[in-house]
């Protein structure tokens, strides 16, 4: 039996009680909103409240697969980590106080263009799916909803996910996924703002469902070790692998066309049959008996309708036999069409985990490459900032060799002027000591030189 799938994402339609109403009406008898937006602070405490069952403190069947257990919380402290560095740049270049925004979380909450977040909901089955299926069954079911949310992170990098949760409580299990679309690189106001309309504009949303739909069902063939395949989607919405492009379909086709030839030529015997019966048994009542022998008597006419009977009887049977056939002929072109659609459906996965793969391999080969540039620019950075320290430094050393030799020539005037240096904070203590040491040196070169003058001295007044 194919399966149902469906991924929807939260608009601000449920404002209307007739929409919350039509929300309830979903494929799994769920009460969950398959239209709800979340547009400000108070509408997050109320998908808060229903996600994590608050309204009734009964959290025995949900399951939390990312987030911690307030919804609000996660939100918050996304909003910080995300949008704070964008917020303190934006208002530190505003020359009007009241064009600064004190909390972009309260700030977008206000704001009745924009959502506060975006909640998907994903359910993979519907009500008569699930219907008998036991806990055991229907809880694994959490591993392939966390692969859901590992890849919808892969695909829309730029949807932060606050917060995931499963729900088992109901007729169908589903999954309630909260997050922030986020656009970057902005010209006019912050930097960094809520996007949803850039991250789910209507064509992306449409190939981030097909891609999540093909995902899904890999993703549960794997879990139940199975071969499901995906019910054909509704009418408005984004269409499923066409059964043309699977391989030899031509040729199963050809055997359908001729074995519904046979039906049909099987049908037709079918209904002379039925005509015949009537004939004869219109022949068998008016059968006339012989007076004599008591046996009756065959006209030409009722023998041959006899005759023709028989024949159509064998005609009619070998034609059944040949619907027979018919039937394998049927489930087996139905078995190759099932495997060919889980080929084309685990073919479709794997494309699109690659294609994202590759999106993702190549962003981080443009960082690498921006990162690299960086490297480079700050390598040449250090290699003249260090050029210019030896520089400074060897100026620096002779100015405090100079000013220790020039306190020997002349204490007062050059002592003074390094403790001013130090007391407008150009000296510290060990540009004092190292000066004090150059004076020492000085001091003790002069004495040495002055010994050997008088030794020498000496020994010319001995000579004489």
């Amino acid at each position: 039996m194919a399966i149902a799938y469906s991924l929807h994402l939260g608009s601000d339609k449920n404002k209307k009680a007739s929409s919350r109403g039509l929300a309830k009406k979903t494929l799994s008898g769920s009460t969950s909103l398959t239209n709800n937006g979340i547009q400000n602070a108070g509408a997050l405490t109320k998908a808060d409240k229903h996600n994590y069952r608050k309204y009734d403190n009964d959290q025995t069947n949900i399951e939390i697969v990312k987030g911690s257990d307030s919804l609000v919380k996660d939100v918050k402290e996304l909003y910080l980590e995300e949008f704070e560095p964008a917020r303190t740049e934006y208002n530190s270049w505003q020359t009007r106080s009241d064009r600064k925004i004190d909390n972009y979380f309260e700030h977008v909450s206000t704001d009745k263009t924009r959502d506060l977040a975006c909640e998907i909901i994903i359910e993979l089955g519907n009500k008569d799916f699930w219907n008998g299926k036991d806990d055991e069954c229907r809880k694994k079911m959490t591993a392939v909803y966390k692969k859901q949310v590992d890849d919808l992170e892969l695909l829309v990098p730029n949807f932060k996910v606050c917060s995931a949760i499963i729900h088992y409580d109901e007729t169908s299990p589903h999954m309630h996924i909260v997050g922030v679309p986020i656009k970057d690189n902005l010209k006019n106001g912050m930097a960094k703002q809520v996007g949803k309309s850039t991250v789910f504009n209507k064509v992306k949303l449409i190939e981030i469902q097909d891609q999540m739909r093909a995902l899904c069902i890999e993703e549960y063939n794997q879990e139940y070790e199975v071969k499901e395949t995906l019910k054909e989607k509704q009418k408005g919405r984004n269409q499923d692998i066409n059964v043309r492009d699977m391989e030899h379909y031509s040729e199963m086709r050809e055997e359908l066309d001729k074995n519904q030839e046979t039906l049909k030529v099987a049908n037709d015997k079918s209904d002379k049959l039925n005509n015949y019966s009537d004939e004869l048994k219109e022949s068998l009542t008016n059968l006339k008996q012989n007076a004599i022998t008591k046996n009756y008597s065959l006209d030409i006419k009722t023998k041959e309708s006899i005759e023709n009977y028989i024949n159509e009887v064998n005609t009619t049977n070998k034609a059944f036999k040949d619907l027979n056939k018919l039937k394998e002929t049927l489930s087996n072109v139905g078995d190759d069409l099932k495997d060919a659609k889980n080929l084309q459906e685990s073919n479709k996965a794997l494309n699109v985990r690659v294609k994202a793969l590759t999106n993702k391999i190549k962003e981080k080969d443009n960082q690498i490459n921006e990162l690299e540039k960086l490297v480079d620019h700050f390598k040449e950075l250090y290699d003249s900032f260090q050029s210019m320290y030896y520089y400074i430094k060897d100026k620096f050393d002779k100015l405090i060799n100079f000013i220790g030799k020039s306190i020997v020539k002349n204490p007062g005037k050059y002592k003074s002027f390094a403790e001013d240096l130090r007391g407008h904070g150009i000296f510290n203590s060990e540009d004092i000591k190292a000066i004090d040491k150059a004076s020492e040196s000085i001091n003790k070169e002069n004495e040495k030189a002055s010994e050997e003058f008088y030794k020498n001295k000496e020994k010319d007044d001995f000579e004489l």
